[in-house]
Formats: structure tokens, sequence, C-alpha cells
């Protein structure tokens, strides 16, 4: 017997132990949260209802992707059309994810129709309507296809944010899905909310084209150019090498130049716009680009991306390296480019167009712009954790100030300190001794229940601290049974010794009964709550097996010792 109580002394000693090794941080203000220490363990983390925070309501615009998917298709099946020498007058997409489809005459349709059986399965064909000229064909995406587009776009947005706040450093952030389209996230202790948001919005389209050097469409509106727009020029290296200009136009509005050059644009080039800062006045300007349409490069090869900096002009910039076929076409591009500018562009923003001097191998390039190492640090990001599939928007933004979280901690820790004197003051009168071990193993229970949340390195919540309150009366309700069925059998006659094993005995069923019913109610809170029900799920769980634990293991080892080692003959209940 006494060897079998030492087996158990050992074994509850060991787990209060580490509960208390990783209990110890939180303990200690001195204890950064970043700071780990035996076993990793770190101060157990306060939720956005404790520490303050932000919380944002984000939603998915699906229909961009649908129409992103819909001009990729369009792009191909007008790739498709030419290889097969199929005569055809246009193929756009239209409003929504429609894609137009105009041939000179009807001959071709069954041969279109069988490119699209094979290669375009997901593409519904309506009816050909036949003009005097032309034969128009309308092509849209299946029902399926597109429940499917708009599924994983919002999936993945949602791992998408997530990488992006994880590299961002915010501590134990809550992103969850609400509805078809909605993204709820909580950014507990956050720091910089402006700056957050800009992270997680940032559409992150990152693409290369060719700057259309040759063009002087720009220089010819000379005469036209309103009031607020100055032409300048680049000065450049043609593909020969030699001095060149190249003209741009600048303003401190970018409407206003997007309004000037609306409809003047050649049908194959687009204009973007660059930013830079007034040195004098510190006033954002805008200036154009005039890029060909193409993209010859998109960042979907991007295989990494990191902050590095000049060691000239100690100016950050972005390193960015492709995977190994985005290296393949970077090598291509700037072989067949040579002595041209490649612009590079993210969320159509050019940020540098510098010129290709040479075949460029290995799959690296660099980012370069008016960077300070903050956001050069939020480019490389956004970049490394991938593009949005769909734009976002935000809903509703909210912050909680840090004094409502520490309002809540003080009003849990009192409700907690009040109704726990009470309780252990009422078993100690009622009990006697027997009730005083009651209460160690009640607030040993509360030891093992924040000791195992620093090991899980769970997230603290108002609704968790209501989950350890709940626990701690059902520890109370676990203990009562036994000392009561232990009174019953003492009244009868029996010894200290047997009344013990017989009121465990007898307690074990109901006992087990109410935490494990409670038990599997919060295992389901865990597995289809979210946020605050999670939170007082987690806390609710762990409590439960704790209270087990400290009922029917810790209190009956005391209980064996002194009635089998001290041969106690009379019990204080």
């Amino acid at each position: 017997m006494f060897k079998n109580l030492r087996w158990r002394a050992l074994f509850i000693g060991a787990v209060i132990i580490v509960a208390f090794i990783y209990l110890i941080p939180s303990l200690r203000p001195e204890v950064s949260e970043g700071k780990k220490g035996i076993f990793g363990a770190g101060r157990i983390r306060l939720g956005l209802d404790l520490q303050g925070g932000m919380h944002l309501v984000l939603e998915a615009d699906t229909k961009k992707t649908l129409e992103i998917t819909a001009e990729r298709i369009a792009d191909e099946l007008k790739k498709a059309l030419k290889e097969e020498d199929i005569d055809f007058i246009q193929v756009i997409r239209k409003e929504g994810s429609d894609i137009l489809l105009t041939l000179y005459n009807d001959r071709s349709l069954d041969q279109i129709e069988e490119i699209l059986n094979s290669d375009y399965p997901n593409l519904e064909m309506a009816p050909p309507e036949r003009g005097e000229r032309e034969v128009t064909v309308f092509l849209q995406l299946t029902k399926n296809e597109k429940d499917f587009i708009e599924e994983f776009a919002v999936r993945q947005s949602l791992e998408t944010i997530r990488n992006r706040i994880d590299q961002f450093g915010v501590t134990e952030p809550s992103i969850q899905r609400q509805g078809r389209e909605r993204i709820i996230i909580q950014l507990p202790g956050i720091a910089d909310p402006q700056r957050a948001i800009e992270l997680i919005g940032k559409t992150a389209q990152l693409e290369f084209k060719i700057v259309d050097d040759e063009s002087k469409i720009l220089a010819e509106l000379e005469e036209e150019l309103p009031e607020g727009i100055t032409l300048s020029y680049d000065p450049i290296e043609d593909k020969a090498g030699n001095r060149a200009s190249v003209p741009y136009l600048s303003s401190r509005r970018v409407s206003k130049l997007k309004e000037f050059l609306e409809g003047k644009i050649p049908e194959d080039d687009e204009v973007l716009f660059g930013e830079s800062t007034d040195p004098q006045t510190r006033s954002t300007i805008y200036r154009t680009y005039l890029l060909k349409k193409k993209t010859v490069l998109a960042g979907d090869t991007l295989k990494d991306a990191r902050v590095r900096l000049d060691t000239q002009f100690n100016q950050p910039y972005v390193a960015i390296r492709f995977n190994s076929r985005g290296a393949k076409i970077f090598e291509e591009l700037t072989d067949v480019h040579t002595g041209e500018r490649l612009a590079i562009v993210l969320d159509d923003t050019v940020y540098s167009a510098p010129r290709i001097k040479q075949r460029i191998g290995g799959g690296n390039a660099i980012i370069e712009g008016n960077f300070t190492t903050e956001t050069a640090s939020d480019l490389a990001i956004v970049l490394r954790a991938g593009a949005l599939p769909a734009p976002v928007k935000i809903l509703e933004k909210r912050n909680v100030g840090p004094s409502l979280g520490r309002d809540s901690i003080q009003k849990g820790l009192k409700s907690i300190l009040i109704g726990g004197l009470l309780v252990i003051g009422f078993i100690i009168i009622y009990y006697k001794l027997s009730g005083l071990l009651a209460d160690f193993a009640i607030m040993l229970n509360v030891i093992l229940i924040l000791g195992t949340l620093a090991a899980l390195k769970a997230t603290l919540t108002l609704p968790g601290i209501a989950g350890i309150i709940l626990t701690i009366g059902m520890a109370v309700d676990a203990n009562v049974l036994i000392l009561e069925r232990i009174r019953e059998e003492l009244r009868v006659g029996k010894t200290p010794r047997a009344a013990i094993d017989a009121g465990y005995s007898k307690a074990l069923l109901t006992i087990l009964d109410a935490n494990i019913t409670t038990l599997m109610a919060g295992l389901i809170l865990f597995q289809f709550g979210t946020g605050p029900v999670k939170g007082f799920a987690v806390t609710l769980s762990i409590g439960i097996l704790s209270s087990l634990f400290t009922a029917l293991l810790v209190t009956r080892l005391v209980y064996d010792y002194i009635t089998t080692t001290r041969r106690v003959q009379r019990l204080s209940i």
C-alpha cells in the first residue's frame, strides 16, 4: 500500500510542479510576453476583451474574382482559337463573368464547341445569335464552377490574411469565417491599427510589365495640359545605349491625371502611376508610366521576399526570388527585352522601372521605391504571404481600449476572490478539517487550469474567466458529494478507512456523470463555437478535467495517507 501511495504521490507532485513551471512567467510582471522559460513556458495571453486591440469585419469581393477568372479564360481562349486558325472578331469579357465571342460566320461553331468541351468543360455556351455580318456567342461559367471559385476565394483569402498577420507579429489573433463571404478578425494588443489595416487589406497583385518608351503620345498632349498637370522627361538610355528622354506627366492629384488621360491612350498600352515625395513641401506627387498592357511575369511565381539595405545610400529595398518556373520566365524576358525598362507593379502602382541591361539568370530581382524600413517590411510580408485572390473591404472596424480590458480583469478577479472566499469559508465551517482539504483541492484546481492555459498557449478571455468560475463551482460540487457520502458511512458505524473507500466508490458514478456530460457540452461548444464561446469552452473543458483530478486523486491520496500511514481513527468531518 505504501509503495502505491508513493507512486501516486510522485505522479501528482509531478503534475503540480509542471503546472507551476508553466504558470510562473504569468505571475512575474517583469517577464515579457515573448520571453520563454523552461519547457518554452510563457505568459498567459490575454484576449481582445482583456487587453484591448482591434476588431474587424471584412467582406471578400468574390464577384471580382469571377471577373478576373473570366478575363483569364478569355485570353486563353483567344490564344486557343488562333492556334486552331479559327477566324474571329473578338473574345472579350462582358458584364460580370460572361464572355463574348464574336465570329465572322457560323462555319467554325462546331470546331469551337469541340474546343470548349475538351479544354473548357466549366464553360456553358448559349445558342448563337446571328446578325447580318457577324455571329455572337455568349459563354459563361457553370453554377458549380462559380460556387467553387467563390468558396475557394474566401478560403484562400482567410489563409492569406492569417499568414500576413502571423508575420506581422500579432500575439494570438483570432481569424474566423462568418457566413459565406465575411471574415472576422480580432487583433489583441495591436499597437498600430492603421498599419495593420493596410497590411490586411492590400491585394498584393504583383506584375511585371514593359515600359513603352517609344510612344510619344504624352509629349503630343503638351498643348492640351490643364492647370495642375506638368510634362517632364525621364533621362534614359535607349536599346542602343544612347541617351534619350521619355515624357511623363505629374500632378498632386491622381484623379486629375486619370480624368485628363481618359480615352487618349492607345489600345495596346495603359497608364499606371508611381508616387514620390516633394522634398520641399513633403506632399505626394503622382507621375505616369506608359506601359504595355500585357503582363510579362506575374507574382504567382514568387518564392521569397526579404528587406535589404542599400550599402551606398542605406536605403531599404525588397529583394525577391522566383521559383524555378518564374526564374526561367524572368531570364527569357530579360533576354528578349534587353535595353528596355521593366516596370514592377503592385496593386496598379508602379514602384520602380529599371532598365534591363543584360540577361538576368538565377531568378533574383529587387523592388526599389520611396521605402521606409517599415513599409518595405510590410511589402515583403504581403509578397511572401501571397496575393489576395479577392479584394476585401472593411465593413466594421472597432477599437477596444485597454482601460476596458483592465476593468474586466479587475471585476473578474474580484468576483473570483469574493465567491472563492465565501465558498472556502463555508466548507471549512461545515466540514472542518475535511473541508480544509477540499478547499486546498479547489485552489489547486485553479492553478492547474491556469498552468494548462499557459502550456497550451491559449488566450484567456472574459468568457474564459466565467468558465473558470463555473469549474470552481463544479469542483466544490464533486468534493461535497464525496464528503457527504463519507459522513453517511461514518453514521452507520464504519471505520474511517472503510467510510472513505465507500464514500469515494458511491460518489464516483455521480461525479463522472455530471462532469462528463458537461465536458461533452464544452467540446461541442469548442467545435462549433467561435470567438468568446470557444474561449469559454476551453477553460470549461480544462477545468472539468482538473477538478476530476483534484477531487478523485489528490484528496484521495491525502485520505489514504492519514488512514494507512498515520493510522487516524477519527475524521474531522
